[in-house]
């Protein structure tokens, strides 16, 4: 019950965030939000290990969520801002390698700071991690000179706001829709991600050891799909990237899900591992290209909110047909539904006069 909380903190924070970040995200200097989001993030974990009450844990943790709920569209529009359209897709594949690296070596790092310290010992060092990227971040570029901000949000600006988002996506019928059913995937391996351990010890029938090596196989598959993307994003496609990556992802959950043995599991989460490097590193780069820059921060949060609140909703019904029937039942139904909606992703991105939206100064021969 208290993993099952803290996996429900995450959405719930981005939903009382995400309404109305937009609207402050897109009217300041974005570099300034993240430094400050940053300052506050480090500031409230290091204070966690003051706390010996779950609730008051729960409540920074929250807290925190908050922040890195803010923070995410933040750096999305600064980085789109930054990084020439040229430029994003090799920018993006390298952010991947980056982000896959930290996901396997950050647990090294923690795991030895328990080690040879305490857990305080390594909640401190990811404290001061904050204020590091806090640094590094003070030595980037301002790209807002022409953003003056406003007195203070309102909430008849944020219903403006809204209401530009759904006129924009009214007229980007397209772009909406392939962003929409990416991220419907994405929710649904985060609802699948807090069955894993109880899938993985009921049915695979893992030790704790054994489990521990399964989560570094996935490691290791996304290590492995960052660096085949990083090293071939000048020939691949955008749209191949998407559709194909995405697919792949949602074919490595039916592996995982209809397995009975370690063997089957480690295959299902090498190959949907491996296949999202692509499928994150094509989405990422479809809508910063195709996504207006004076409103992305609005939208992305916007879409943050309804992603959020499916995402509970997912989480829930699954960990009650876990509880009804098995988990089992609720992981190869949840991988089913996920490659069906794969499945139309695939389809819309292959649509031939859709070409314009997947343009890629890279390979010369697409010519848009």
């Amino acid at each position: 019950m208290a993993v099952a909380g803290l996996y429900l903190l995450i959405p719930a924070a981005a939903i009382l965030t995400s309404f109305w970040s937009g609207s402050f995200i897109d009217r300041f200097d974005k570099r300034r939000i993240m430094i400050g989001l940053d300052v506050i993030r480090a500031v409230f974990v290091a204070i966690i290990p003051l706390f010996t009450s779950l609730g008051l844990i729960y409540l920074f943790v929250f807290l925190i969520n908050m922040a890195s709920s803010f923070f995410h569209p933040t750096a999305t529009t600064y980085i789109t801002k930054l990084v020439p359209e040229k430029r994003r897709k090799r920018f993006n594949s390298l952010h991947n390698l980056m982000s896959s690296g930290a996901f396997v070596i950050g647990p090294a790092i923690a795991g030895a700071l328990v080690f040879v310290g305490s857990p305080d010992l390594a909640i401190y060092m990811n404290a001061l991690s904050f204020l590091l990227s806090a640094l590094v971040l003070s030595l980037l570029p301002g790209m807002d000179d022409d953003v003056n901000g406003v007195d203070r949000l309102s909430v008849r600006m944020i219903k403006e706001d809204w209401k530009a988002v759904i006129a924009f996506s009214r007229k980007a019928v397209y772009v909406m829709a392939v962003y929409a059913l990416f991220e419907i995937v994405m929710v649904f391996t985060a609802a699948l991600d807090s069955t894993e351990v109880v899938f993985t010890r009921r049915v695979l029938g893992l030790s704790e050891s054994s489990y521990g090596i399964l989560v570094s196989v996935a490691g290791v598959g996304f290590i492995a799909g960052s660096i085949c993307v990083t090293l071939f994003v000048s020939i691949l496609p955008l749209r191949y990237l998407i559709g194909t990556g995405t697919l792949m992802t949602a074919t490595g959950y039916v592996i995982y899900a209809l397995s009975n043995s370690f063997l089957g599991g480690s295959i299902g989460v090498f190959v949907l591992s491996f296949a999202l490097a692509g499928a994150n590193t094509g989405f990422i780069t479809f809508y910063q290209n195709n996504l207006p820059i004076e409103i992305m921060g609005r939208i992305v949060s916007t879409v943050s909110v309804f992603q959020s609140i499916f995402q509970i909703v997912l989480i829930v019904a699954i960990g009650s047909i876990v509880e009804i029937i098995s988990v089992q039942f609720a992981v190869v139904t949840g991988s089913f539904l996920m490659l069906f909606m794969a499945i139309v992703l695939i389809s819309l991105t292959a649509m031939p006069a859709k070409s314009k939206y997947f343009r890629d100064s890279n390979i010369a021969t697409q010519g848009h």
